[in-house]
């Protein structure tokens, strides 16, 4: 008689998933992270709490990278200081709540070919403000601004060499993380602590 224990037809298998189990508590796929409960709205960088944009800048990054990698994209696309330049992250950003949305799966079956026509677009978008602005592969600089009259002179530009694109990020987001942080603690501070009201 042999141990091996056959199941029966009523049985569950142990490594079967709980049908109840909400997608969005489930380990991340891939390199894209977890699914999300409903499609995302759009991000206003300039309201995110210093946690907020933390997350915001971690995740953006991760999908940029591989956005650059499944695509074959070039620096005159995505250069590596795109993070330092206010007009490519936006974009970037834009582009990538649309891709959440249009892979959502919820979303209608023609969403994704929507989203690579609106992709041909802000590639060309990109392709315009990384010449404009002087960014490349091995150096950054920062996208130049238009003095108008009777506003001080720009200071002047100069090119950066890019030694470790990844480092570059980390400081960037940290400073970013903190000057957010120094602002939400600047309001709190305002606050008179009886009627909570701006002093």
């Amino acid at each position: 008689m042999s141990d091996d224990h056959t199941p029966v037809a009523d049985e569950e298998p142990e490594d079967r998933p709980d049908p109840d189990l909400n997608p969005a508590s489930m380990p991340p796929r891939g390199d894209l992270g977890p699914m999300l409960d409903e499609p995302p709205g759009p991000i206003n960088w300039h309201l995110l709490t210093a946690d907020d944009a933390e997350a915001a800048w971690l995740e953006l990054n991760q999908w940029v990278n591989w956005l650059r990698a499944t695509y074959g994209l070039p620096a005159s696309v995505i250069p590596p200081m795109w993070h330092r330049h206010p007009e490519l992250h936006w974009e970037l950003s834009a582009l990538h709540t649309h891709w959440l949305c249009a892979y959502d799966p919820q979303q209608n079956g023609s969403a994704p070919i929507g989203w690579h026509r609106d992709f041909a677009d802000a590639r060309q978008r990109l392709r315009d403000w990384v010449a404009a602005c002087g960014t490349r592969l091995d150096r950054d600089r920062p996208t130049r601004q238009t003095v108008w009259p009777g506003e001080d002179d720009a200071e002047p530009i100069e090119d950066t060499p890019i030694t470790d694109r990844d480092e570059d990020f980390v400081a960037f987001v940290i400073a970013d993380v903190e000057r957010r942080r120094q602002t939400e603690e600047d309001f709190y501070a305002s606050l008179d602590p009886d009627t909570g009201e701006i002093t």
